[in-house]
């Protein structure tokens, strides 16, 4: 089955743009949230969770803007995560935009997982 593309956006009051993007592309930052532990090896970036190792690479970047990753395992060539920040001038918030990719059958638990990660992510940053 082919994977769909989905955004989401969550939205941060008075957090640094630099913590942010720290938490989002560093192996410190990504292992406070988004898995057990993170490392880079020649660009490769190898996540952990329990007993589970999954690698990928950075397929695109702008400093301090957006990074997007490739799970190196993925049979779906078309398809990524990706971080973008967003400052949101009407109020001066920072949103967090999330694309990913999930079979559709499986689209309202990446969602949840999603929002459970940035729950995390949100209190790691002390918001």
């Amino acid at each position: 089955m082919k994977k769909e593309k989905f955004h989401i956006e969550y939205v941060f009051d008075k957090v640094s743009n630099r913590s942010l993007w720290n938490h989002l592309t560093t192996p410190t930052g990504l292992s406070s949230w988004f898995a057990d532990d993170v490392s880079i090896d020649n660009e490769t970036y190898t996540f952990s969770w329990d007993k589970t190792q999954e690698e990928a690479e950075i397929i695109a970047m702008k400093p301090e803007i957006s990074i997007r990753y490739r799970w190196i395992d993925d049979d779906d060539d078309q398809s990524y995560f990706e971080f973008i920040i967003h400052i949101i001038e009407l109020t001066g918030s920072t949103s967090l935009e999330i694309t990913d990719f999930a079979e559709p059958n499986e689209k309202a638990d990446a969602i949840a997982l999603w929002d459970s990660q940035v729950d995390v992510l949100k209190r790691t940053l002390g918001i």
